[in-house]
Formats: C-alpha cells, structure tokens, sequence
C-alpha cells in the first residue's frame, strides 16, 4: 500500500512538474509607445493558459536602483517597497489572474515612466519572465513669444519658449506666409519632465508684414503660437 501511494504521489509530481515545464511568459514584441498623462497596459500572460492566482507575479525596473513597480504574491498585493514614483498607481486585473493574465496597469503615465520593465511570474516549481519597454511621449506647454528687446539695426528680438516635449521637438520661426525664418540655434535642457526648448530670432520690415509664428512639432503633435508687432514700435 505504501509503495502504491509512494508511486501515486511520485507519478503526480511528475505530471506537474511537466506541465509547468510547458508554461511561458509571454508579452509584447514591439515597445510600448504612449503619451504622458494617460493610462497604459502592460501584457504579462501565461501560455497556455494557467491560473496565476496562487503564484507569485512581481513587476520591477531594470534600469533604476529603487525597482519595485508591483508585487503580488500569497493571493494578495505587498505594495509595501514599492519604489514611491509607483505607489497609488500600479494595479493588476485580478479576475484576469485565474486565466494567466498578469498585465500591469499604469496610471497617469509620466516621462520618467519610460525604461525596461520585467515581469517575473513564479510558482512553487517554476518561473519564467519577460521584459517590456516602453517609451512615452509628451507634448509640452503651449509655446510663448516674448519680445527682448530692440537692436541698433531696426530689428526687434523675439524668443519663443515651451517646456515639457518628449522627444526633443523642432523649434521653427515663420512669417505671415508660412515661410521658414533664419534664425539662432534651439537651446534645449532636459530634465526628468522631458525637454525645454528656447529660440531666438530678429525680425526686420515688419511694417508689410507684422504677424510672426513660432511653431513646435514632433511626429504626432504641434503647437503654434502667434506674435503680432504694431508698425508704431518703429
């Protein structure tokens, strides 16, 4: 009796050690592109489809020091080390669990939010993880058109400013017409919020035609703003 309860046992052990040998983590092959502000879903799931609930899922950065994004383990969230740019907005789709779905959702996305993230999924004889990237774009503050200052030569000098673009957009002056002004080099700075961008330029014989336009543009977004100068600043 003891043998066949031994063999039983053994015989079982066998059948699901070799079943989670045939379980993988899968997740998105492309990077994540998203815009800064919204809400964003990382996939995580479990092929074939198996339930995660008793498992241990853990998502976390490669490219920080302070990782912890999410951790579920003994059916509940301990949230307690999570790295605090994530508390308050990291959550998984608990009744998505029980079919293999671990997907991370990430609230209010922010520019500091783009790197590598993992996604870990562990059982008791079996673990496997993937890595998700993500890129998050951000479209910046509306831009802003001051005037500087008057130069010896009749000219009046004007710098457009805008803050918080993701990636680095291109900072173009345009007449009236639509046409492309000469003008100094974009300075940039970055920061963790993305890019602030200035440029300069000076405008001449604005009599004819006064109207000027300072245009910010990416691949998907842009932005103008318009300047209007009285002829009477002459």
């Amino acid at each position: 009796m003891r043998i066949f309860l031994f063999v039983t046992l053994l015989i079982l052990y066998s059948v699901m050690e070799s079943q989670s040998e045939g379980l993988q983590v899968f997740g998105p092959e492309a990077p994540l592109v998203a815009v800064a502000g919204e809400d964003l879903v990382l996939p995580c799931f479990i092929k074939p489809n198996t339930s995660a609930v008793d498992m241990r899922v853990e998502w976390f950065r490669l490219d920080v020091e302070e990782s912890l994004v999410h951790l579920y383990k003994d059916q509940k969230e301990k949230n307690e080390k999570q790295a605090q740019p994530y508390k308050g907005r990291t959550s998984l789709f608990k009744e998505e669990l029980q079919k293999g779905n671990a997907s991370l959702k990430l609230s209010a996305l922010r520019v500091s939010d783009e790197g590598e993230y993992k996604c870990l999924i562990e059982d008791k004889s079996w673990y496997d993880d993937i890595i998700v990237h993500v890129t998050v774009e951000a479209q910046g503050s509306h831009p802003v058109i001051m005037m500087e200052s008057y130069d010896n030569s009749g000219g009046i000098n004007l710098v457009c400013e805008s803050r918080g673009w993701k990636p680095e957009p291109e900072v173009l002056w345009l007449d009236r017409e639509g046409a492309t002004l000469p003008a100094e080099d974009t300075q940039t700075h970055r920061d963790t919020e993305g890019f602030s961008v200035k440029r300069h330029i000076t405008v001449y014989d604005y009599s004819d035609s006064n109207r000027f336009y300072c245009r910010l543009q990416q691949k998907h977004h842009m932005m103008e703003a318009e300047v209007i100068i009285n002829s009477k600043c002459q």
